[in-house]
């Protein structure tokens, strides 16, 4: 069994407040685990508007195929939300 993990960095340049910035989280928080069947939170720089940093969490058999879905996830991120573009990603394993 493996434990798949990606984190990823957003940007948020247009939000002017945590107000904007949570409309934005909220909606990739709450799309990503129907798209994708993952567990996702946001892990760190909550209290900063412009930087967002999600995690996404799934568990399998098959370490290829967890990636590749983790992979799936962060461009569906990147085609669907062009206002919060990604500065950095990792995907690890356990």
């Amino acid at each position: 069994m493996f434990i798949a993990t990606c984190v990823i960095t957003l940007s948020l340049e247009g939000a002017f407040s945590l107000k904007d910035k949570r409309s934005v989280v909220k909606s990739i928080l709450a799309r990503l685990p129907r798209q994708f069947n993952v567990a996702v939170a946001e892990v760190d720089h909550q209290d900063v508007w412009q930087t967002a940093v999600i995690a996404l969490v799934t568990v399998g058999n098959d370490k290829g195929y967890l990636h590749g879905l983790l992979e799936k996830a962060v461009a569906w991120i990147e085609d669907q939300r062009p206002d919060a573009p990604i500065d950095s990603y990792y995907i690890e394993f356990r």
